[in-house]
């Protein structure tokens, strides 16, 4: 697994034609915009057809404050 750190307007590119971009950053949520072709079927992992079957994964809890995302 590839970890990148972010800042809010900052974005990470898949290929020639994904994009992903934190749009906002509050507490320790975030939001981010996806850009993709529409062919491409984009689901929240909660929300495929065998994510009951998954145990629910939380994330490390970080040292950094929410705020302070770096490149």
């Amino acid at each position: 697994m590839l970890i990148l750190t972010r800042k809010v307007g900052e974005a990470v590119l898949i290929g020639e034609n994904i994009r992903i971009m934190v749009v906002q950053a509050r507490g320790k949520q975030i939001s981010l915009g996806i850009e993709a072709p529409p062919d491409l079927l984009v689901l929240r992992t909660e929300d495929t057809p065998d994510s009951e079957k998954k145990p629910k994964v939380q994330a490390p809890e970080t040292s950094l404050p929410t705020n302070a995302i770096a490149k």
